[in-house]
């Protein structure tokens, strides 16, 4: 009897160890759609069209093409987060991968851009208007408020996205649009290019004004203790 007992609860045992082995598989699957998910590819995407982007800023040519790729490879930010918000496709992958990838595409937008000049067959001759100091704001900016929100969140409060960083971003864009287009021979002259300069500083004005508006929202929640 205590032979067959024995006997029980060792296939008991096998049991439970098969059904966690299954569960855990059956987690990790999970786990891994959930990943692939449209939203998330849909970022991922813009990734890779971040990384052609600055092969073609790169290349000095494709100027006109390289800003449809990326007012294109920008709108897709506000389709990923849209379809991830109305089919309830949010997961920590794409909470963590979406603000990176933009910051990827415009920071390494107004890097690749920074005085950058090129010389035209007729003799004249185009810069993009990005200076250094304009980068050193829009990149320091980002990995500020980025460390800020890692820093809260692991507090377990929500330090998402506010209403003045996502104009912030939207003046970027347009920005850097300005810019990429104002090396091409067929659009840069005076005129644009006074158009350029006036979003790319206004787009620096916002960029602080917006980091100023995230600091003050810090400062409030670390008055206030997280919720148990």
């Amino acid at each position: 009897m205590a032979m067959t007992n024995d006997n029980a609860d060792a296939a008991n045992r096998s049991q439970r160890t098969e059904g966690s082995a299954v569960d855990s598989v059956a987690k990790v699957h999970s786990l891994r759609s959930d990943a692939l998910n449209a939203p998330n590819l849909i970022t991922v995407s813009r990734l890779v069209l971040a990384v052609i982007l600055f092969v073609l800023i790169d290349m000095n040519g494709y100027w006109i093409t390289a800003a449809i790729l990326f007012v294109f490879a920008a709108a897709t930010d506000a389709l990923d987060g849209y379809i991830a918000r109305k089919y309830e496709m949010v997961t920590a992958l794409g909470r963590i991968l979406d603000p990176f990838v933009d910051k990827i595409i415009v920071c390494g937008a107004f890097i690749f851009l920074l005085d950058k000049r090129i010389n035209f067959e007729d003799g004249g001759q185009a810069w993009s208007g990005v200076n250094a100091w304009m980068v050193i704001i829009v990149v320091g900016r980002e990995m500020f408020v980025t460390s800020l929100r890692g820093y809260l969140e692991k507090q377990g409060r929500d330090f998402s996205a506010s209403m003045s960083g996502k104009l912030k971003m939207v003046i970027q864009c347009m920005a850097v649009t300005g810019s990429l287009l104002s090396l091409s021979p067929l659009i840069a002259g005076p005129t644009f290019n006074a158009l350029r300069d006036f979003v790319l500083w206004g787009a620096v004005a916002i960029t602080v004004w917006s980091g100023v508006v995230y600091i003050y929202r810090a400062r409030e929640m670390l008055r206030v203790e997280p919720d148990a």
